[in-house]
């Protein structure tokens, strides 16, 4: 009597590279976070500069004391530099190549309004040098920013955030200081003004103010 012989099953390589690609198909899907586009936009926004945080955190607290603390009288500052002090003495530079920013406080006779700018006529300076505060409503410059010296490019992702810390701090001054100033109607008054300034032309010094007071 004969038997059929039983067929039998082999398994194909192919089997098992299709059976080990389920198993990391299945085990990957454990493993996969799904991130909402809300939590992206959130962390994005996180990880963005906000450069009002930055004046919030910096302008009363480090900024405006540093140049109250330090703040050279003007004409004192100016002949020291022409008798050639170092600037290191008396100010801050954002870099080797850079403009120094100095804390400075003097008495002055404001003249007529020349938006953004007030000339100020200020006793002891040099004949040539001329003395102007900055009113707005455009504020520039990064006198404010450079000052203190710990304020670091490496501190920012990059130029264009560093720029608009600058920029920033000057609106805060428009906002606490000038607001309350009515430049154009100091013609002829003495004030007292405290601030800095970027040593850019030695003959031209604008100063960004953090504080105006006029005399009564």
């Amino acid at each position: 009597m004969s038997t059929t012989p039983r067929a039998t099953s082999k398994i194909r390589p192919w089997m098992i590279g299709v059976a080990v690609a389920l198993v990391v198909i299945v085990v990957a899907g454990f493993n996969v976070k799904v991130v909402s586009l809300e939590d992206v936009t959130a962390e994005n926004a996180a990880q963005q500069f906000n450069p009002v945080a930055f004046v919030d955190e910096n302008y009363d607290s480090v900024i405006v004391p540093y140049i109250t603390d330090n703040a050279v009288d003007l004409a004192t500052l100016v002949a020291a530099l022409d008798d050639g002090a170092e600037e290191s003495e008396y100010g801050n530079t954002s870099g080797a190549s850079s403009a120094y920013a100095f804390p400075v406080t003097f008495t002055a006779v404001a003249g007529e309004l020349k938006a953004p700018i007030l000339p100020v006529t200020v006793e002891g300076l040099p004949d040539g040098v001329t003395v102007q505060i900055q009113v707005g409503p455009a504020v520039s410059g990064t006198a404010l920013r450079d000052v203190t010296g710990e304020v670091d490019f490496n501190d920012f992702s990059n130029q264009l955030e560093y720029q608009t810390a600058a920029n920033e701090l000057n609106n805060r001054v428009k906002t606490t200081v000038l607001e309350g100033f009515d430049a154009a109607a100091a013609k002829g008054t003495t004030i007292t003004v405290t601030g800095a300034y970027l040593r850019v032309n030695p003959n031209l010094i604008s100063v960004v103010p953090i504080s105006i007071e006029v005399a009564p």
